[in-house]
C-alpha cells in the first residue's frame, strides 16, 4: 500500500472515530459522580518544619489513605497516613502524618532533588485543570528531599517546580510539610470557587513497594484521574505577579592538547557569559518564558549507551531546563519534537498554558548550529550544518468532554539554504474505560544544501512526504491487547524531531494477561505477553519480523524479572537473516540502601559495517549502595561482545563509577569516572578502523541549589583518548562555574 492510500484511510478512521463525540461525552456524563470536598481558606503563615504544630492545621481538611493500590488491590493500607489541606491567598498547603509501626524502619537517605531510590515518601496529585488528562505530582522523603513531575496517562515528564517542603522523623513514625505556591501551577482562570482533582499517596517500602491512596483504583479502567476524588475552593487565589527573573553568570576555561599523543596541551582563555530567563504567566495558566544568552549546557551526565554496531542515532533524553518546563504539551505520537536537536540557543521564547478546553504550546529559538539525522530504512546518517537557523514549533490541542482529545501540530527549521517543514493533526481518543485509539497523520517538506544532498544522496530540491500511525489497546485488571500501524514515507522528515527510521511500515497486534496477588501470594504480580510484527519497507522488502514471549515476575525484596525469547527475521543491505534472541532482566532492593540489576541479551546479531551475520551478547551489571544517609556509591558496566563465521570482531565495553557526598538536601559534591575501551579485529574490517579505542572521561562537581533555579556549580573535567600507537592521554581540561538566582515576584 503506498503512503498517500495509508494516510487517506487512517484519515477515514479517525473522523469516524471523532464522530462519536457525542455518545462518549453523553456516556462519562452519566458516571458515577467523583466526591467532592471543599478544601479551606486560612490566612495564616505557617513555619514549613515539618512539625505540623501551628493552629492552622487543626482547621484545615483532613482524610486519611486508607487504601493500598499496589501491589494490592484495594486491600486495607498497612499503616496508617493522615493528610492534612489548606490554602492560603498565596499557597497551597499540605501535611501529612506518616504513622509507622516499626519507626526504626523507616528508609530515608539524602540525596539531590529527583533521586529519592528506595525511600519512603509522601506526596500530592493536583489536577488543576479538571481536566482528567494531566497532573503535577509532589512528593517528599523523610529527610525533606523534594521529588516533582508532570503525569500523564502516557508519560511522567521531568519537571523542576519551586516549592517548599520540610520532613521530621518522630518515635510514632515521621511528618512532611509542602508548600506550594500558586505561581508555580498552571491553573483555571476563575474568581468563582474551582474544582481540582486531587489524590495523595503514600510510598511504603518494605519486603514490596507498597503504594497508599485516598480512593480505590479500579484497573480496568485506563483514566487514572476520571476516579480521583474532587477538591473545592480556591475562590479569588492569586498567584502574585506570576513573574520570575533568573539572571546567570557562566565561566570557564578549556584547554587541549592539539596534537596527540606529544603534544603541549594549550590553556584557553576565560570564557564568561552573562544570561538571563524570564518568565511570566500573564494568566493563571499561561506561561511566556524567554531566554537571551541563556546557558544551555548540563552538568548531568547523559545515560550510558554503546555505539558499536548501532545502525541509527542515538536517543539521549532531555535534560536542559528550558526545555524541560511544559515538555508534555509537545508530546504525540510520532517523535516529531526532540528538543536537543536544537544545540546551541542564542535566545528562545517559550509559550505553554492553557485556557479552557484549548491547550497551546510554542517554541521560537534562534540556533547556532544546525544539526541534522539523515534518516533511512535500514540505518540513519548525522552531519552538522555551520550555519544558524531558526526553530519554530508550534502545537494546540482542543478537548472534547473527558474522553477525546483533537491535536494540531507544525515544526519549521529554516537556514540560509536549508527547510524543513512538518504539519499534522493528531487525536487521542479514549472509547471506552478499557478502550483506547491514538492516532496522527503527518506531512512534511524539505530542501537540504547541496552538499548534503550529494554527500547523503537525498533528493534534488524540495521533497516532501507523509506519515501517519494508528494504534488501539484495551486494557482490564487481567487482560490486554493491542494493534499498531504506522507507515512512514522514505522522502518524510522530522528535522526537529527524532525520527531516523522513515521508509518502513509496521504491523504489530499482541495481547496478554496478569496475574495480580492476594493476601497468600508470594510475587506482587505476573504477567505473560506474546505479540508478533513485521516491518517492510515501501517496496515490500522485510526489514524486521519478531514473535515474542514476555514473561514478567514482580515479587519479595522488591524485584522484577522479564524473561523475553524471541524468534527473528531481520533484513539488510538486500539480504534477510533468521535468529533467535533471548534477554533476562532482574533487579531487587534488598533494602533500603541498595539496588542492584542484570541485564542480559544475546543471540543472532547483523554486523552492520560489514553486511553478515553474527552471535552477540550484551551484559549489563549495575546497582547503587547508600552508606549511611550521605554517601552515594553507584558503579555499572556494559560490556558487548560480538562473532561472525569469520571469527571474533569487536568488543565493546563502558564502565562507570558516580560518587556523591550529600550535605543536605541542596548541596552536594559528587564524582564520575567513565571508562570506553572498543576492541576490533581489524581484520574483519573494511574501513581501515584500528584495533583499538579507547576514553576516559572525569569529573567532578560541586552543587548547591537553594531551588531548582537558584543554583551553584564548580566543577573540573577532563578526557583523555587512547589507541593502538599510545595509551590514554589527556586531551582536554575544563575547569567551570555557574550561578544562577530566581527572583520569584
Amino acid at each position: 500500500m503506498v503512503i498517500s492510500d495509508t494516510v487517506a484511510r487512517l484519515s477515514v478512521c479517525l473522523v469516524r472515530l471523532v464522530s462519536a463525540t457525542a455518545v462518549a461525552t453523553a456516556w462519562s456524563a452519566g458516571a458515577a459522580e467523583a466526591p467532592r470536598h471543599r478544601i479551606p481558606r486560612i490566612d495564616s503563615r505557617i513555619t514549613v518544619d515539618g512539625a505540623l504544630d501551628e493552629p492552622a492545621w487543626q482547621d484545615a481538611w483532613s482524610t486519611t489513605l486508607d487504601v493500598e493500590v499496589q501491589p494490592g488491590e484495594n486491600t486495607p493500607a498497612p499503616a496508617r497516613t493522615e493528610v492534612l489541606v489548606f490554602h492560603d491567598e498565596g499557597r497551597l498547603h499540605v501535611g501529612f502524618r506518616a504513622y509507622d509501626p516499626e519507626p526504626t524502619a523507616i528508609r530515608a537517605h539524602l540525596s539531590d532533588r529527583d533521586r529519592l531510590g528506595a525511600d519512603d515518601a509522601v506526596g500530592v496529585v493536583l489536577d488543576t485543570f479538571n481536566d482528567e488528562r494531566r497532573s503535577y505530582l509532589f512528593l517528599v522523603n523523610p529527610l525533606g528531599v523534594q521529588s516533582d513531575t508532570i503525569e500523564t496517562m502516557d508519560d511522567d515528564t521531568p519537571w523542576d517546580g519551586i516549592w517548599a517542603s520540610a520532613a521530621a522523623i518522630t518515635d510514632w513514625g515521621w511528618s512532611a510539610e509542602l508548600e506550594i505556591p500558586f505561581s508555580t501551577l498552571r491553573f483555571q482562570r476563575s474568581a468563582e470557587p474551582q474544582t481540582w482533582g486531587f489524590d495523595a499517596i503514600r510510598l511504603y517500602p518494605r519486603n514490596v513497594a507498597h503504594q497508599m491512596g485516598a480512593f480505590p483504583r479500579d484497573r480496568s479502567n485506563n483514566c487514572y484521574l476520571c476516579q480521583a476524588p474532587k477538591i473545592e475552593g480556591f475562590a479569588g487565589v492569586s498567584p502574585g505577579k506570576n513573574l520570575e527573573i533568573v539572571p546567570t553568570l557562566t565561566a570557564s576555561r578549556t584547554d587541549t592538547r592539539g596534537e596527540l599523543p606529544d603534544g603541549p596541551m594549550t590553556e584557553g582563555d576565560v570564557e564568561t557569559e552573562l544570561g538571563a530567563t524570564v518568565r511570566w504567566g500573564f494568566t493563571p495558566n499561561l506561561t511566556l518564558s524567554a531566554a537571551l544568552n541563556p546557558d544551555f549546557s548540563q552538568v548531568e551526565a547523559d545515560a550510558l549507551q554503546l555505539s558499536v554496531n548501532r545502525p541509527f542515532a542515538i536517543f539521549f533524553p532531555e535534560l536542559r531546563p528550558f526545555f524541560m518546563e511544559g515538555a508534555d504539551y509537545f508530546d504525540s505520537t510520532f517523535d516529531v519534537v526532540y528538543t536537543r536537536m536544537m544545540r546551541d540557543p542564542a535566545w528562545g521564547l517559550k509559550l505553554t498554558g492553557k485556557e479552557g478546553r484549548h491547550t497551546v504550546g510554542a517554541y521560537v529559538v534562534s540556533d547556532e548550529v544546525t544539526n541534522l539525522i539523515i534518516p533511512g530504512s535500514e540505518s540513519s546518517g548525522f552531519t552538522s550544518l555551520d550555519q544558524p537557523n531558526t526553530s519554530t514549533v508550534l502545537r494546540y490541542r482542543l478537548d472534547i468532554g473527558n474522553r477525546f482529545t483533537l491535536g494540531l501540530l507544525g515544526t519549521g527549521r529554516d537556514g540560509a539554504d536549508y527547510r524543513n517543514r512538518v504539519a499534522g493533526v493528531d487525536g487521542d481518543l479514549r472509547l471506552s474505560d478499557r478502550d483506547r485509539v491514538v492516532a496522527q497523520v503527518l506531512w512534511s517538506s524539505t530542501r537540504y544544501p547541496e552538499q548534503v544532498r550529494v554527500d547523503f544522496d537525498q533528493p534534488a530540491g524540495a521533497f516532501d512526504d507523509w506519515a501517519a500511525e494508528v494504534i488501539y489497546e484495551h486494557v482490564t485488571r487481567t487482560w490486554q491487547w493491542w494493534a499498531v500501524y504506522s507507515d512512514v514515507g522514505a522522502d518524510f522528515r522530522a528535522d526537529l524531531g527524532f525520527m531516523p527510521w522513515v521508509n518502513r511500515t509496521i504491523a504489530e497486534a499482541g495481547g496478554g494477561y496478569n496475574w495480580n496477588a492476594t493476601d497468600t501470594s508470594w510475587y506482587s504480580r505476573i504477567q505473560l505477553l506474546a505479540k508478533v510484527g513485521d516491518v517492510v519497507d515501501q517496496t515490500g522488502f522485510l526489514l524486521f519480523h519478531e514473535d515474542v514471549v514476555q514473561l514478567t515476575v514482580e515479587g519479595p525484596l522488591q524485584s522484577h524479572s522479564v524473561l523475553r525469547p524471541s524468534r527473528v527475521r531481520e533484513g539488510f543491505d538486500g539480504r534477510v537473516y533468521d535468529f533467535t534472541r533471548v534477554k533476562l532482566h532482574l533487579c531487587a532492593k534488598p533494602n533500603g540502601a541498595s539496588h542492584v540489576w542484570l541485564n542480559l541479551i544475546g543471540g543472532g546479531q547483523v554486523d552492520y559495517d560489514n553486511s553478515r551475520p553474527g552471535d552477540f551478547l550484551n551484559l549489563e551489571v549495575g546497582g547503587w549502595y547508600r552508606v549511611g544517609r550521605h554517601l552515594f556509591i553507584e558503579p555499572q558496566i556494559i560490556r558487548e561482545e560480538m562473532e561472525v563465521d569469520e571469527g571474533w570482531l569487536y568488543t565493546s565495553t563502558i564502565a562507570q563509577l558516580e560518587t556523591a557526598w550529600q550535605f543536605t538536601p541542596r548541596c552536594f559534591i559528587r564524582a564520575i569516572v567513565q571508562h570506553v575501551e572498543n576492541l576490533f579485529d581489524p581484520e574483519l574490517y573494511s574501513d581501515g578502523r584500528g584495533p583499538e579505542y579507547g576514553n576516559l572521561f572525569t569529573q567532578l562537581l560541586f552543587s548547591y541549589k537553594l531551588n531548582p533555579r537558584t543554583v551553584l556549580f564548580l566543577g573540573y573535567s577532563d578526557s583523555s583518548l587512547a589507541t593502538q600507537d599510545y595509551g590514554l592521554t589527556r586531551q582536554d581540561r575544563t575547569i567551570f562555574a555557574k550561578v544562577g538566582y530566581a527572583w520569584v515576584l
